[in-house]
């Protein structure tokens, strides 16, 4: 397979980061990017169409779809209409029509051609609602009977490279699809889409998966039979799908769903669960009826990209689970809550388990039941016990521990005494909300006679990008005297129930670290190199270098010289790929290594997407894998060479040069170059042509470094192609990583 992005994530990435000083750039040059899978999933041993909507994603030759029994063929490659093709085509339309009306016999090829025009305007002559998706790949989609039920990841392969990841559904349960948009008929008037705001109600049967896009102002409804007694739970997946929008507040398709009876009452109503965006109704069925479920965004929004998937039935779902986790090495019992469950308790064994998060979920027959997440951690645990709410009452624990319990009324509280010594450090951590718990935790630590020591209400963790509120807590102290110590624990919104449960550990610091992998889909030239941005995810003041690794590599893939993270939150490593294409993406994973404390600790990389959140905020969003696509370019591209002696000597406040040769094949035109992700305190201040080389002045920020510290600065390089009646960039190989060094003043 001979396939390579016209485009170079390079480029793209400088682009999206708001370079305001760079020329526009051609579109050919972007990656492919999916914005939408409709639908977003189908059901074990069927066949199904499926549409993908984004950006440049012409020419699209595979698909990728991660676990097993899953068979893809592209059927149809289409994009929406400019304006331009628009009138050509209806002015060809108006002549066929009026050669029809004086009186000629249109051929055969000439019906079908007004048939035709008439399709592709009715289809593509549309105005989106998102107009950065006008580019379709259809796809038929057939699972086996025997797909594994659970999420997936769909890629789409292009000549241009190897797309962003979205999610894919395998279920269980018969699916009723709606038609996508650029099937809905168009008004003769306005050439708009004739969608109806309050469509009638569609016939459906119990259990179901129900797919749909929302337009503009939408409501879909859908009417079912029930009987007195049932229990019917819908359970709605929007945000989860597709978990950011960019471009939209509040960053994401935010559902509200309604049940109503025949007569028009509505018996249940949510535009969430608990902290989760994606809402859950249950509903008991009063008498034996039709019913209606009623969907929209909670703004009377819509798009194209406004995706759901509804399942209703009487399938089980667990609502909470408790205790929320147990000691490795342990056989626990877990008691369930919720709807339809065929248990109320269940075992789980931790006794070969390593610490992490592991689902638990239960069957009904053939059902699966939604996932709950379990901790397991590998210090001693404990029970909360009974009327701890106040310092005289206080539970006695010994450090370290991990203790168990619920805020289980209203404005509840617990505290906790233990005994510390002088300079002996603490952390006190509550895991709840990122284990499905909706307690909102505060923390307090006291000494004996009640003056406050540390608090904290919400810690963000990095390591969960789909929260949004990060609600759990987190304090560190170093105790001032020997003595007895109070921990406080409570809800910041005053709430309580059976469901508020929580793991609080208190404990000296255990340092430690998590990683992120990002971007998730990979596009690289034989032989060439390729940025990959590693995020360390500090725990309790690691301050630790990483060592940084490629675990089981194929042949051909290596980091570039640099492979350790020191105290840097984030490090933009290169990656070498194979000199030879590949003819399919292959999944890289990336292992961490660090000594801390004479122990030596071992994480594998979490591949993830760097995300955007309503213009703003961003979230590393966790994927199953990261792919890796080697592609044989059109043409070969200019590889630049640093001629300078390095490492780079730059003195506090001072400068560096650094000189560039390029090989006889770059374009003629402008290079010019920017920085990329430099250390701290270091610019670029200027480049130029030199002797036949290029030159770079770096400078350093004598307020943010330090004689000694060394470090390595990666650098984009473009050449604007002169002559050319529009502004054009011609990308160049990724520039080999600049060693520095700063020199004493």
């Amino acid at each position: 397979m001979n396939w390579w992005p016209t485009s170079y994530r390079y480029l793209a990435a400088m682009l999206t980061a708001g370079l305001t000083i760079l020329p526009v750039v051609q579109a050919q040059q972007r990656p492919p990017h999916i914005g939408y899978v409709y639908p977003a999933g189908g059901r074990q041993g069927t066949t199904f169409e499926v549409t993908i909507g984004g950006q440049y994603l012409n020419n699209a030759t595979n698909v990728f779809v991660s676990g097993g029994g899953a068979s893809i063929t592209i059927v149809e490659q289409e994009q929406q209409l400019t304006p331009k093709e628009q009138q050509n085509l209806r002015e060809q339309l108006k002549k066929l029509q009026e050669m029809r009306k004086a009186g000629t016999i249109l051929s055969d090829d000439d019906r079908k051609l007004m048939a035709a025009i008439k399709k592709k305007l009715d289809r593509f002559g549309r105005k989106l609602a998102n107009p950065s998706l006008g580019e379709f790949v259809t796809l038929q989609v057939t699972l086996t009977p025997n797909a594994a039920v659970g999420d997936r990841e769909i890629r789409l392969g292009t000549e241009r490279g190897l797309s962003n990841p979205l999610r894919f559904c395998v279920g269980q349960l018969p699916e009723f699809t709606k038609e996508d948009w650029k099937s809905v008929p168009q008004s003769r008037e306005n050439m708009e889409p004739r969608i109806n705001a309050a469509p009638a109600p569609v016939n459906i049967q119990l259990p179901a998966t129900l797919n749909g896009q929302i337009p503009p102002g939408g409501v879909d409804r859908y009417r079912f039979t029930a009987l007195r007694g049932q229990k019917i739970i819908v359970a709605a997946s929007a945000r989860q799908l597709i978990p950011y929008l960019a471009d939209a507040v509040p960053g994401w398709f935010q559902v509200t769903m309604a049940l109503y009876d025949e007569a028009g009452h509505e018996l249940d109503y949510a535009d969430h669960y608990r902290f989760q965006p994606d809402p859950v109704l249950y509903c008991e069925i009063p008498k034996s009826s039709e019913y209606t479920i009623e969907i929209r965004d909670s703004l009377y929004r819509g798009r194209e990209d406004f995706v759901y998937r509804l399942t209703a039935g009487e399938m089980p779902f667990i609502t909470d689970i408790f205790p929320l986790g147990c000691s490795t090495g342990q056989t626990t019992t877990v008691t369930l809550r919720g709807g339809n469950l065929p248990i109320t308790r269940l075992t789980f064994d931790a006794k070969d388990k390593p610490p992490g998060i592991y689902p638990v979920m239960v069957r009904t027959g053939e059902w699966i039941s939604n996932v709950l997440p379990f901790a397991v951690d590998d210090l001693p645990e404990c029970s909360e016990q009974e009327k701890i709410d106040k310092p005289e009452t206080a539970q006695r624990v010994q450090l370290p521990v991990i203790v168990n319990g619920h805020i289980d009324h209203p404005g509840a509280g617990r505290v906790f005494r233990f005994d510390g010594h002088t300079g002996q450090s603490i952390v006190a951590e509550v895991r709840a909300r990122r284990l499905g718990s909706p307690l909102d935790s505060v923390l307090k630590l006291t000494d004996a006679t009640g003056k406050q020591l540390a608090f904290n209400d919400d810690f963000e963790d990095k390591a969960f990008g789909l929260e949004t509120h990060h609600a759990d807590s987190y304090l560190t102290a170093t105790l001032p005297a020997d003595g007895t110590y109070y921990i406080y624990l409570g809800d910041a919104q005053h709430k309580g129930g059976p469901d508020f449960a929580y793991r609080l550990r208190i404990s000296e610091p255990r340092q430690d670290f998590e990683l992120r992998a990002v971007p998730g889909s990979i596009t690289a030239r034989p032989g060439g190199n390729t940025p990959v941005t590693i995020y360390a995810l500090r725990r309790d003041g690691c301050t630790n270098a990483i060592n940084i690794a490629l675990t089981n590599a194929p042949a051909g893939f290596m980091l570039g010289d640099t492979s350790v993270i020191t105290t840097q939150e984030q490090v933009r490593f290169v990656l070498r790929v194979p000199a030879t294409a590949l003819p399919e993406p292959i999944a890289l994973h990336f292992t961490g290594r660090a000594v801390i404390q004479d122990r030596t600790v071992v994480h594998t990389a979490v591949p993830a997407e760097d995300m955007m959140q309503a213009f703003l905020y961003r979230h590393l969003v966790p994927v199953k894998e990261m792919q890796v696509a080697v592609m044989a370019p059109p043409q070969p591209r200019p590889t630049p060479k640093i001629i300078s002696t390095t490492p780079i000597e730059i003195p506090p406040g001072g400068t560096g040069l650094v000189r560039f040769k390029f090989p006889a094949n770059t374009p003629a035109g402008k290079i010019q170059f920017e920085l990329n992700e430099a250390p701290q305190g270091i610019t670029l201040q200027s480049f130029a042509p030199g002797v036949d080389c290029m030159e770079l002045v770096l400078r350093s920020d004598a307020t943010k470094v330090i004689a000694g510290q060394k470090g390595r600065v990666t650098v984009f390089a473009w050449v604007e192609k002169t002559p050319s009646p529009t502004k054009q960039l011609i990308p160049i190989e990724f520039v080999p990583p600049i060693p520095i060094e700063i020199s004493p003043p």
